[in-house]
């Protein structure tokens, strides 16, 4: 199957590492033109020069601090007037710290939110009206499988996770009469270092070595790994693509079946 995205922009957030850099570099595989976002220029810069090239593509990188999302969207909107319509847009951003609900500091939830949703909604509101002009658009949120079942230990995260959830749903009936989709990919447990600070904290609390976390984990996912971050991303292409033009408001799991809800 050809999912050429030749000529097609996309904007990547939190593309310095694990799903994020493992998202723009399938995007730039399949010919897409890449515009990194993160915190970090000097990990931006080093992804820049390690992504695909075939010679017509043109890529970029933003600095952009998610706890100030008005600057956020002042940045991409500053951006497409540079080099035009944005047609694939990547919602990524590293996940609240770990730890129980009822012990949650309350501004631990404020700050979840202005990172997650409002970003993902004022970047969204910034690249959509070039979506409508092309007729093409695809905003995939990467999101958890604490969507369909909430994890143990992330309070926080379970709680904000839903909230984009449901927004995105209420944004693909919306969005869909334009040609433009929108869709939630639920990683499950992925070799990030993510799930490295998981595994820490989870076995600091238990009195456990991290080998014995991580057994106990892998052994409670049917596929018995933790997914590559490429794999992911995988399926994040896939929905990126033409082929995936009537595939609307959905959240695919991707865990290796671990996630028991249907």
């Amino acid at each position: 199957m050809n999912l050429n995205l030749t000529n097609k922009n996309a904007i990547v957030c939190g593309s310095t590492s694990g799903i994020g850099q493992a998202t723009a570099f399938a995007l730039a595989d399949e010919g897409a033109n890449i515009t990194l976002v993160a915190r970090d220029e000097e990990k931006l810069k080093d992804v820049l020069i390690s992504l695909p090239q075939n010679g017509h593509q043109t890529h970029h990188y933003l600095v952009a601090d998610f706890n100030n999302p008005q600057y956020v969207q002042d940045i991409i909107k500053s951006h497409i007037k540079k080099i035009g319509a944005i047609h694939i847009l990547i919602n990524n951003t590293g996940g609240p710290p770990g730890g129980s609900i009822f012990n949650a500091e309350i501004d631990s939830f404020e700050k979840a939110f202005t990172q997650h949703l409002k970003c993902n909604h004022l970047i969204t509101q910034a690249v959509v009206p070039g979506m409508k002009e092309t007729g093409y658009g695809r905003i995939i949120n990467i999101i958890s499988t604490s969507v369909k079942q909430p994890l143990d230990g992330l309070g926080v995260s379970n709680t904000i996770r839903g909230a984009v959830a449901s927004w995105a749903k209420t944004m693909a009936n919306e969005l869909g009469q334009f040609g433009i989709t929108v869709n939630n990919v639920l990683p499950g447990a992925t070799a990030t270092g993510r799930l490295d600070e998981i595994i820490s904290n989870k076995a600091e609390k238990a009195d456990q070595n991290k080998e014995e976390v991580q057994k106990k984990m892998e052994s409670s996912i049917p596929a018995g790994r933790f997914a590559k971050p490429e794999e992911l991303a995988y399926a994040i292409v896939f929905l990126a693509s033409e082929k995936a033009a009537y595939i609307n408001g959905i959240n695919l799991p991707v865990d290796g079946g671990r996630t028991k809800s249907l």
